[in-house]
């Protein structure tokens, strides 16, 4: 028998990887090895998985039925104390001791028989506590929680409270300020029940509505007390004109209320211009003020009359006094009226015609 080519050899090659490969696939897995002890399988996508909780903290109740209560429901008016229990499974292997507190609104007026509380292997223990509503809550919903710590990890357990009792819904708003482009304002929530607020703007200028926004509702809701403070943007504010805005909020359960205010917008540029011009004409104007004032009081001034020439003395007359008035004028230095007097001429004796001739 002649020895078998290459080519056999090679499509015999072929043929025995390709049985090989159709055994294994057709073989079982083998099992997977298990791990160390208190570790969960492997996730299906390869990563590790995490051990359930060997305790769980829930609502406890009378029957199987009521353990699986997803929250504590309790339903009272203000002032009364209501009842439940919370049931802590421990189902490992060695005692557990967790701590409780409340936490929330609802969680703080929560009070347990034991804050700590220490459960037996594989054993279920029931812890009471009590939900005193406050004198003053407002009607309505609160929401809370129980916190269950064992030092590792925590379970919390939801509370729902249904508070009875008359509602009233109150709704302001309030500090009004315009300040450019921007609105501010408040709202505050008089009453005791959870509001949705909505807000309507307009605004009104010297010749007409300049912004007229309709009713909306606001993305916040507004519990009993709270105030908030929120802005309305304005981006083609007037740039000369004085406006009046008036806001006006409305909420479920008739609340509603409005407010206003004014502001009186200037460009700066022409009344920085304006100022400095009113400036410079009130300058001027003093200056021509004084200049006149100055111009009058010189008019008033007379100038200086020389003193009157002193009148020599004539032969036979002697001066009394260095102060002897001036001829014309009397002793108290004022002048009297001037007579001309001629002296008169001496007769001498008379010479009587024809004789001695």
């Amino acid at each position: 028998m002649s020895p078998p080519t290459p080519r056999l050899r090679r499509a015999l090659l072929v043929l025995t990887t390709a049985l090989a490969a159709l055994l294994c696939a057709l073989a079982p897995l083998p099992a997977a090895a298990d791990g160390p002890a208190g570790t969960a399988p492997a996730a299906a996508d390869g990563s590790a998985g995490t051990a359930p909780a060997d305790w769980t903290a829930r609502p406890a109740g009378g029957g199987a039925d009521r353990d699986a209560r997803p929250y504590v429901y309790l339903e009272g008016t203000p002032g009364t104390a209501l009842q439940d229990r919370l049931a802590v499974t421990n189902s490992g292997r060695a005692p557990l001791t967790v701590r409780l507190r409340g936490d929330g609104r609802a969680g703080a007026w929560i009070g347990f028989a034991a804050d700590t509380v220490t459960v037996p292997a594989r054993t279920r223990a029931e812890v009471p506590l009590a939900l005193t509503v406050p004198p003053d809550a407002v009607p309505g919903d609160a929401s809370g929680e129980v916190v269950a710590d064992d030092g590792d990890e925590e379970i919390r357990v939801p509370v729902r409270v249904r508070i009875g009792g008359p509602t009233l819904a109150a709704l302001t708003v309030e500090d009004v300020e315009i300040s450019g482009g921007t609105i501010r304002y408040a709202l505050v929530n008089r009453g005791n029940a959870m509001l949705e607020p909505r807000l309507a703007v307009r605004a009104d200028g010297v010749f007409g509505t300049l912004l007229d926004r309709p009713e909306r509702p606001l993305p916040l809701e507004l519990a009993p007390g709270r105030r908030v403070e929120r802005t309305e943007p304005w981006p083609d504010a007037p740039a000369l004109d004085a406006v009046t805005v008036r806001l006006r909020v409305t909420a479920p359960g008739g609340a509603r209320d409005e407010a206003e205010a004014s502001a009186t917008y200037i460009p700066v540029a022409p009344a920085v211009g304006g100022g400095l011009l009113v400036l410079g004409g009130l300058a001027l104007l003093g200056s021509g003020v004084y200049r006149r004032r100055r111009t009058r009081r010189g008019d008033r001034r007379t100038p200086d009359t020389p003193p009157p020439p002193a009148t020599p003395l004539t032969p036979g007359t002697e001066a009394a006094d260095d102060r002897q008035p001036t001829p014309g004028t009397d002793a108290a230095g004022d002048r009297q009226p001037t007579t001309e007097t001629r002296p008169l001429v001496k007769a001498g004796p008379l010479v009587k015609a024809g004789a001695g001739s």
